[in-house]
């Protein structure tokens, strides 16, 4: 029995492994039709933000009304949620995690308490971790395990109290997934 370790790819396990899908005939796939591909292109943009369909609902309608591309001003918008900048930052080692940390007030917004994942930061905020023994130390231990590289649009200092500003609001080329924006906008203007 595999109970959640890692599988034995040895000759001496029980099982093999078959080129084909289960199932009684053996068939191709075939080619993914137009539709197929814009919707897996807006599901792995939904999943990797952690956003519900109503939610990516909202934020396209916000995208359309502003001024410019559509599809960049989608992923700018994704890009400026606290969850997303948190992660980011290297607070939190995924946005998942980022998720619960704002959710479960770890996170202040220029000195104010927030507990919004969803919350739009601008230019100018200002992200630290609650004043706190347990925040400070998830923090601090998120940090030195994944050391990873803040963004242009981000600063982060490295005081003992981590504290990051908002330089300037993303712009297209700061989008951290490469999605094809295009085909998201074809399918949710419909």
């Amino acid at each position: 029995m595999f109970l959640k370790g890692t599988r034995c790819d040895t000759s001496k396990c029980s099982f093999e492994r078959r080129e084909s899908p289960p199932g009684m005939t053996i068939s191709r796939r075939s080619k993914p039709t137009e539709y197929a591909l814009r919707l897996r292109e807006k599901q792995k943009v939904k999943r990797y933000y952690g956003v519900m369909e109503r939610q990516f609902r909202n934020y396209f309608e916000h995208a359309e009304r502003t001024k410019g591309h559509t599809g960049d001003a989608l992923m700018v918008l994704l890009e400026r949620r606290l969850d997303n900048i948190v992660a980011r930052l290297g607070i939190a080692q995924s946005r998942s995690q980022a998720r619960l940390m704002v959710t479960h007030c770890h996170i202040t917004v220029n000195g104010r308490l927030l507990n919004i994942p969803s919350y739009l930061v601008r230019a100018g905020d200002v992200i630290r971790i609650k004043v706190r023994t347990k925040s400070q130390t998830l923090a601090q231990a998120n940090r030195v395990a994944h050391g990873r590289e803040v963004p242009d649009f981000l600063s982060l200092s490295d005081s003992p109290e981590l504290e990051g500003h908002v330089l300037r609001l993303p712009g297209p080329a700061d989008v951290s997934i490469p999605a094809r924006t295009q085909l998201i906008v074809e399918l949710c203007s419909k």
